[in-house]
């Protein structure tokens, strides 16, 4: 809601997210961040937000307030709690569905390393005369060299993502 009513008053007024930026003294990409819903201003750069574009904070935030209030502050410091919260439910589902596919990709390297260890290279063995049975045995082949020089790498890569995510979870 924010982040819409912040997009919306902007253009309305006739402004770039380049030129707000410049007003408010911050980078363009901090104005995208929030007109994207993927940060919110804080209290005090909020009040200079509604500033800027003429408006109250109150509409900012999406309420119809008819009077001002003493405790205004604090009502918005309690609706900026309320979206921070939502983003950061979002930020742990974005984090527990990162870590869900690295683990994945794991499981799956495993996997393919145990089945080429099987296979044991059997396909050498086939008769390469056959001209299908030849592109099928360069196929794995091709397959098999690449892989396990680069399941390595990846794997690792993918151990160190899936630590880095539970670290960032406890911070």
């Amino acid at each position: 809601m924010l982040n819409e009513n912040i997009k919306r008053i902007r253009k309305s007024k006739g402004l770039s997210q380049e030129e707000l930026a410049i007003k408010l003294n911050v980078v363009r990409q901090t104005v995208s961040k929030w007109e994207n819903g993927c940060s919110v201003p804080d209290s005090s750069m909020l009040i200079s937000l509604a500033d800027e574009l003429d408006t109250r904070v109150s509409i900012l935030l999406g309420e119809n307030v008819s009077e001002s209030r003493a405790d205004d502050l604090k009502l918005i410091s309690e609706k900026l709690e309320m979206i921070n919260r939502k983003l950061a439910k979002k930020s742990i589902m974005k984090l527990r569905m990162l870590r869900g596919g690295l683990i994945t990709l794991c499981i799956l390297i495993v996997i393919t390393f145990i089945v080429l260890t099987v296979m044991h290279s059997s396909y050498l063995d086939w008769n390469f005369n056959n001209p299908e049975i030849a592109v099928a045995g360069t196929i794995l082949h091709g397959f098999e060299f690449l892989f396990v020089r680069i399941a390595p790498v990846i794997f690792l890569i993918s151990i160190v993502g899936i630590i880095c995510t539970y670290k960032k979870r406890i911070i």
